[in-house]
């Protein structure tokens, strides 16, 4: 089972707010997933980034991989630093 660290939607239209979520790669954007490890809400200003390090970390040390914007929030967050 691949494992991946992504976004999901909530919110009304044209209000974007995320969950930062761990997934099965094969379930859908908005559908199942395994744990939520934090959100994201880019209407803030600056963005309100709130992410749980500790889970972040222990799933990436797991094998999980995250997507290219969860990887930006979570270098974002300081849980992945920037290469």
């Amino acid at each position: 089972m691949a494992v991946k660290i992504r976004l999901t939607r909530l919110g009304d239209k044209k209000t974007p707010f995320y969950r930062v979520v761990v997934a099965d790669s094969r379930s859908p954007r908005d559908g199942k997933f395994i744990e939520v490890i934090g959100t994201y809400n880019p209407l803030k200003d600056p963005a309100e980034i709130k992410v749980d390090s500790e889970k972040a970390s222990k799933w990436l040390k797991n094998g999980a991989t995250p997507t290219e914007t969860a990887k930006s929030v979570l270098v974002k967050a300081g849980i992945i630093q920037k290469k």
